[in-house]
């Protein structure tokens, strides 16, 4: 059997233990969020800060051109992989 002060020793040492790991995990995630922030802070003073000022959102029509534009572009990549599968499948010889 443990004695009563054995136990208390370990789980204070278990209560150390565990509170240096969460001291270590905090300090991890504060170090992360302060890169993320400096990362963020500095958003349109590099390369690309020039670009990021003069980007706007598109208008409606620009999106409803870009939309059918891409999507025509969709429809003829699906239908050339179904016409080269049926091919395949109608006439393996070819390949």
């Amino acid at each position: 059997t443990i004695s009563v002060a054995t136990r208390k020793v370990k789980c204070t040492r278990i209560r150390g233990q565990r509170e240096d790991k969460m001291d270590t995990e905090t300090s991890k995630a504060s170090e992360y969020q302060k890169r993320v922030e400096s990362k963020f802070r500095n958003l349109g003073k590099g390369k690309y800060g020039r670009i990021m000022k003069m980007a706007r959102t598109p208008t409606h029509e620009e999106y409803k051109k870009t939309v059918a534009i891409t999507g025509i572009g969709i429809v003829v990549l699906g239908a050339l992989g179904f016409a080269i599968m049926w091919l395949m499948t109608y006439f393996p010889d070819l390949f």
